[in-house]
C-alpha cells in the first residue's frame, strides 16, 4: 500500500476515535444530570409516600377526636337517662343515645379503614425507601464509573493528539491540506473505503477505471462525489480485521 495512503487511513481512524472520545466527554454533564434526576425522582417517591401516610394518620386522629366528642355526648345522655321523670323524656334521651352510638360506630369503621390503609401505606413507604437506598448505591457506582471514564478519556485524547502529531509529521503537507479541507466539509471524515465499486460513505458508484485503480492502493484518489480519499480492503485483509474499514 502507498505509504502516504496508509498514514492517511491511520490518521482518519485516529481522528474518528478522538472525536468519539470528545463527544463522550461532552455528554457527561447530560449523563450526570440524568443520574441526578433519577435520584431526585426516587427521593420524591419517598417524600410522597411519607406524605400519604401522614395524611392518613392525621385523618385518623381527626376521626378519633370526633369519636371522643360523641362518646362524651353519649355519656352525658346516659346520665340524663337516669334522671328523666317521664316516658317522653326517656324516649327522647334514648333517641339521642342511639344516634350517638350509630355515629360512633360509623366513625370507628372509618378508623378501621384508615388503620388498614396505614398498613398498606407503611409497606409502600418501606418499599420506596428500599428503592431509594438501592438507587443511591447504583447512582454512586455510576458516578464513580463516570469519573473514571472522564479520566481515561482525557488521557486517551491526550495520547491520540500526540500520535496524530507524529502521523501528520510524516504526511506530505499537500495531502494534509486535502485531508483537512475534506474533513471540514464532511463531518470529520476525509477517508473512505471503496467496496464493490461504491464509496461506502456517500454510496455513489465509482467509475470502473477509478475503482480498479483504487483497488491497487498505490495512488491517492478521491471520490468524484464526496471528495473523500479512497482506499480498498482486500477480502483476506477484511476477514482478518473483522471487516473494519
Amino acid at each position: 500500500m502507498n505509504q502516504s495512503l496508509e498514514r492517511l487511513i491511520a490518521l482518519q481512524r485516529l481522528d474518528t476515535a478522538a472525536d468519539v472520545a470528545r463527544r463522550t466527554l461532552a455528554s457527561e454533564p447530560e449523563r450526570d444530570a440524568a443520574l441526578a434526576a433519577r435520584l431526585a425522582a426516587a427521593e420524591q417517591n419517598v417524600a410522597a409516600a411519607k406524605a400519604r401516610l401522614a395524611d392518613s394518620q392525621n385523618a385518623r386522629r381527626a376521626i378519633e377526636k370526633d369519636v371522643a366528642v360523641h362518646q362524651g355526648r353519649l355519656s352525658k345522655f346516659r346520665d340524663q337517662a337516669m334522671e328523666v321523670k317521664t316516658n317522653q323524656e326517656y324516649h327522647a334521651v334514648q333517641k339521642e343515645i342511639g344516634f350517638a352510638q350509630s355515629e360512633i360506630k360509623a366513625l370507628e369503621d372509618r378508623i378501621l379503614e384508615h388503620m388498614i390503609e396505614a398498613d398498606e401505606l407503611t409497606a409502600a413507604l418501606k418499599k420506596a425507601e428500599a428503592d431509594l437506598a438501592a438507587d443511591k448505591k447504583t447512582i454512586e457506582a455510576d458516578r464513580r464509573a463516570l469519573a473514571a471514564e472522564h479520566s481515561e478519556l482525557g488521557a486517551s485524547i491526550e495520547r491520540m493528539a500526540k500520535e496524530r502529531a507524529e502521523l501528520v509529521s510524516g504526511i506530505d503537507p499537500g495531502l494534509m491540506l486535502i485531508f483537512d479541507q475534506v474533513a471540514r466539509k464532511r463531518h470529520g471524515v476525509a477517508v473512505a473505503e471503496a467496496r464493490d465499486g461504491i464509496c461506502t460513505i456517500c454510496h455513489v458508484r465509482l467509475r470502473p477505471q477509478v475503482f480498479n485503480t483504487v483497488m491497487r492502493n498505490e495512488e491517492i484518489l478521491q471520490c468524484d462525489s464526496c471528495q473523500r480519499i479512497l482506499y480498498f480492503v482486500p477480502k483476506t485483509a477484511a476477514a482478518a480485521t473483522g471487516g473494519v474499514s
